[in-house]
């Protein structure tokens, strides 16, 4: 019996990383057009037959989130409108998901509030690499694959340059992401522990754990006006770190994130490429990028032939 066909499809948020994705496939990124009116307002056209196809539309809801988040939507709509056999929205950064709960009293659940509008477009399946909070997957009522980033990091990266590191994590939500790499990376755990007034603003207290004379790497999933990391960094050196590196996921790098990293202590920021650099991130000698497109790819080929993705989920 012949499988379905396959066609991979990318919105504006990061069609080089559709483009990676589609070449490890064996494919090309399938032809549509995405463009604003003069008013803002968001069209797509599907430029190709996708009736019976199963279709993967790759986009991260990064700046201009909002924008990029209306593509998704209306791209889903297209796909669906022209009787796409399956329809599976390949989020590798998912935008509100710090917005995952009600931190004071009248405010949204903004990621919850995606995932419903994402369902009502036609979805049929959702593929998110490092959520901020993994109960973001109990928002949907389709199946989702939460993937993570770390074997990309490992392989590429880490292994090669921070065996036997102290792996630390920059808060206390972020311990078991930071054990789950020290284990693999054979070395000791550490905690910063801070207390935030306000959002985008961290204050450090103290260390927990033992850093003197190490080298470090923070490990977080989100790296957004960079004075958690750079605070935390800080911290570690007064405690007696030899050297400060970081490892992110997500670089969404907003603010004055760029020239606070290039003026603290970090010497490497190691981060992936789910969300594209601006050109004056991708001008800071500290960061180097990670691809985690063989990760998304094989995937959605797993995916594709009905396979199990356990494996990848480590």
């Amino acid at each position: 019996m012949l499988s379905k066909p396959m066609s991979i499809f990318s919105g504006n948020a990061n069609p080089k990383l559709a483009t990676e994705i589609a070449q490890y496939l064996g494919t090309n990124v399938g032809r549509t057009r995405v463009t604003q009116f003069s008013d803002g307002e968001t069209f797509c056209v599907i430029e190709e037959n996708v009736r019976g196809c199963d279709t993967y539309v790759v986009q991260s809801t990064c700046a201009p989130v909002n924008d990029r988040v209306m593509e998704l939507f209306i791209m889903v709509d297209a796909l669906r409108r022209a009787s796409a056999g399956s329809i599976t929205a390949v989020i590798p950064y998912y935008g509100y998901a710090r917005q995952d709960r009600k931190v004071a009293p009248r405010t949204p659940i903004t990621a919850r509030l995606v995932a419903e509008l994402l369902e009502a477009s036609g979805v049929n399946r959702v593929v998110a690499v490092d959520l901020h909070a993994g109960q973001i997957q109990g928002f949907f009522n389709v199946p989702f694959d939460h993937l993570f980033a770390m074997p990309a990091f490992l392989q590429d990266h880490l292994r090669q340059h921070y065996l036997g590191c102290c792996v630390v994590s920059p808060d206390a939500g972020g311990v078991e992401r930071a054990r789950a790499y020290s284990k693999r990376l054979k070395g000791t755990l550490a905690i910063v522990d801070k207390r935030r007034e306000q959002a985008n603003v961290s204050e450090v207290m103290n260390i927990v754990g033992d850093v003197k004379g190490k080298a470090c790497v923070i490990i977080d999933d989100i790296l957004d006006t960079a004075g958690t990391m750079c605070n935390a960094a800080l911290a570690l050196v007064n405690a007696g770190a030899s050297k400060v590196s970081a490892c992110v996921t997500h670089a969404v790098l907003s603010g004055p994130a760029v020239k606070r990293l290039i003026d603290s202590p970090i010497e490497e920021v190691i981060v992936s490429n789910t969300i594209p650099l601006s050109e004056a991130a991708a001008a800071c000698g500290k960061i180097k990028v990670v691809s985690i497109a063989p990760l998304l790819a094989e995937a959605i080929r797993r995916i594709h032939h009905s396979d199990s993705v356990s494996s990848l989920f480590v």
